[in-house]
């Protein structure tokens, strides 16, 4: 990919937020009964042979602003090579916006390579205008515009009763989703953001800011002017040993969305209730917490639940935040979660990076892939 770094001054695009991240799974009803029970989502909408459509089924998951869509085809077309390649794993990160024609067309004029040409769908709901062009690996973004729906989700969808099984947990919304890219590709999909969707670089690290004693990892975070839409963008770096990006590479074969982040207002009451409810995070090891004020400052929260809890803390010029990651989401080393909650801080926790290299490299040894 051949493209001018520029960053431009203002929005090029009218986009909004993230709309929803669509993850293609082997199985989604067992998928969707997980996140449900452990994550706390509650199932809003589906697809599927009882609503005409055949080939695929959905169950649109929600919890605040978050949406997860779980799909699984049920005859031979483009999903099952992509499920067979990479596992369970993120295809679609949706956008909303106010045009999605005018960001289709945009996008492409400056290099996008086109997936899905601008096309209304509809049902007794309204209409909905849709658009899709590509991004890392087989990572694709869909325009949602909304025109005059007022349904479940999307046309097409029908709305599911009040979800008996589901246990929320607080999270609010997607605070930023992170892409890994081979070795020395980050640049160019940093690029890509700046100069074919207009996004600016929001800040980088490279392999002095995140490594440890035996392997490292650069990255460029990019957003919108908003700041609503946020993608980190990895790549690896040179090491003694296999980093977390290369192991990801190799168990995704190829690039693609390594974890979501989302936010909650009150992170020691979600982890709390998501521990009880069975999801499992990374272990930090203890020392972390011995100088964990003298490292940050002042924080509203007692350390000890942040210890037994395994939350990590950081600060930056505006504030600090707290946050904490699952360990992988399905057998393959690939896609986990990061709960985060913000208190005034923009980062994206500089000074954990060592204490979760840390334990991410343990995890890896456990696995036979340092």
């Amino acid at each position: 990919m051949q493209v001018e770094s520029k960053e431009l001054a203002e929005d090029l695009l009218p986009l909004r937020a993230v709309n929803h991240v669509e993850i293609f799974s082997g199985n989604a009803k067992q998928s969707a009964y997980y996140y449900r029970q452990a994550f706390g989502f509650s199932l809003v909408a589906y697809l599927g042979p009882e609503t005409g459509v055949r080939d695929r089924v959905s169950y649109v998951l929600q919890q605040d602003k978050v949406r997860f869509v779980l799909t699984t085809p049920l005859q031979e077309d483009g999903i099952i090579p992509f499920l067979s390649k990479h596992g369970d794993s993120v295809r679609d990160i949706a956008l909303e916006t106010s045009d999605a024609e005018f960001c289709f067309k945009t996008t492409v004029e400056r290099g996008a390579r086109p997936v899905q040409e601008p096309h209304v769908i509809n049902d007794e709901h309204g209409s909905v205008k849709v658009a899709t062009v590509a991004t890392y690996g087989d990572t694709v973004h869909t325009f949602i515009e909304r025109i005059d729906y007022d349904g479940p989700f999307l046309p097409g969808f029908m709305p599911m009763p009040e979800d008996s099984i589901a246990r929320p947990v607080g999270l609010k919304h997607i605070d930023h989703i992170v892409g890994n890219v081979d070795w020395d590709q980050m640049q160019e999909w940093v690029d890509f953001y700046i100069n074919v969707f207009g996004f600016s670089r929001f800040v980088s690290f490279d392999d002095k800011d995140i490594s440890t004693e035996f392997s490292a990892l650069r990255s460029t975070v990019v957003s919108n002017h908003n700041k609503w839409i946020k993608f980190p963008i990895n790549e690896p770096a040179r090491g003694l040993k296999k980093s977390q990006i290369e192991e990801y590479i190799i168990y995704h074969n190829g690039p693609g969305v390594q974890h979501i982040a989302i936010e909650t207002d009150n992170i020691i009451e979600t982890i709390s209730k998501m521990r009880e409810q069975g999801v499992e995070f990374l272990d930090i090891p203890e020392s972390y917490y011995d100088d964990l004020l003298d490292r940050v400052g002042p924080i509203d929260e007692d350390i000890e639940p942040l210890r037994r809890l395994n939350i990590l803390v950081d600060r930056d010029d505006k504030g600090y935040m707290l946050q904490i990651f699952t360990k992988p989401v399905e057998d393959r080393p690939t896609l986990f979660i990061e709960v985060i909650q913000r208190k005034g801080a923009e980062s994206f926790g500089k000074g954990n990076f060592k204490a979760l290299f840390v334990s991410i490299e343990r995890e890896q040894e456990r696995r036979g892939n340092l």
